[in-house]
């Protein structure tokens, strides 16, 4: 059985990625967490029940940034015994628990933004012009922080601020406009429209992370072609139960079963490994295993041997 690792970067770059981005994550949090409290003295204050609901949903926020930095922080580690692979995909079961929390408050914000449309609350307008610019402030900050960041869990943590920036600005638009005119119904309007195109956005995170679970093929990597390339070296007759999944939506896993065509002598059996690995660093693959059965060799895998067909 072969064994090969190919990596982007080396070792003390991921640990140093990790690191900031873990970093970037518990700035974003402890912002968020101390400008929460602000919101709920400041919503009661100006008797915003806008403000109010962005302070509820804040602290929603700051539970999804706090698992969020500790999964970040956990997703670096090294595979010990029992997870042989590492921590890289509790950094995705973050993003999952931080995109659930973020659909829930949605439907928190629009169960009290609807009911406002009907019947509208009078607001303190300027207070809500202060703190809407603190908001934007702060929120925004920690937005640009985590923007620049790779990784499922950093997007979807920074999709949550994008959330409050615009909700925000929102109410920088309504509290403005309230200064000159008398249409209180806008807040619970402009709330209601940016809450569903968040939702869409949430949407689309669900969707692209219900595969990495369900271990299905990458949409950045064939395994068609791999398998396809296997098979065009020399000595290699066939490859079956070749599958290829990710670990966190940017470190991919390929494994295989390699038939060859006859016995290879030593050096040809070590070409064989080579040109494997080159194809691996090739495809951009994180780990790769690949087992080699010799002419006449039955395939000890359970399940019978199955070829990849070309769609």
């Amino acid at each position: 059985m072969h064994d090969t690792h190919s990596h982007d970067h080396d070792h003390d770059h991921g640990h140093h990625h990790h690191h900031h981005a873990a970093g970037n994550i518990r700035t974003a949090f402890f912002l968020n967490l101390g400008f929460t409290v602000v919101e709920i003295v400041g919503g009661f204050l100006t008797n915003s029940t806008a403000i109010l609901a962005n302070a509820a949903h804040d602290l929603g926020d700051c539970f999804a940034l706090g698992q969020a930095w500790y999964f970040e922080r956990l997703s670096g580690e090294s595979g010990n015994a029992r997870y042989t692979y590492g921590y890289k995909r509790f950094s995705t079961f973050g993003a999952l628990v931080s995109t659930v929390l973020l659909l829930l408050s949605s439907l928190f914000i629009l169960s009290k933004a609807v009911p406002r449309i009907v019947s509208p609350d009078h607001s303190n307008a300027g207070g809500m012009v202060a703190l809407a610019l603190v908001g934007v402030a702060v929120n925004g900050l920690a937005m640009m922080r985590l923007s620049k960041e790779k990784g499922m869990n950093t997007r979807v943590v920074a999709l949550h601020l994008l959330e409050d920036v615009l909700g925000w600005v929102a109410v920088l638009v309504v509290s403005v406009s309230l200064l000159f005119f008398d249409i209180p119904a806008l807040d619970p309007i402009l709330a209601v429209l940016i809450t569903l195109y968040i939702l869409s956005n949430v949407v689309r995170n669900l969707k692209s992370m219900l595969p990495i679970f369900l271990q299905a093929v990458p949409d950045n990597v064939s395994l068609d072609t791999i398998v396809h390339e296997i098979e065009a070296m020399d000595k290699v007759q066939a490859v079956h139960h070749a599958h290829i999944w990710s670990l966190d939506g940017e470190h991919n896993v390929f494994t295989a079963h390699l038939e060859l065509g006859c016995q290879p002598a030593p050096d040809e059996y070590a070409a064989i490994k080579e040109a494997i690995r080159g194809i691996v660093q090739r495809h951009g693959l994180y780990h790769s295993t690949v087992e080699i059965e010799f002419p006449g060799e039955v395939c000890r895998n359970l399940l019978p041997p199955h070829r990849i067909v070309s769609s």
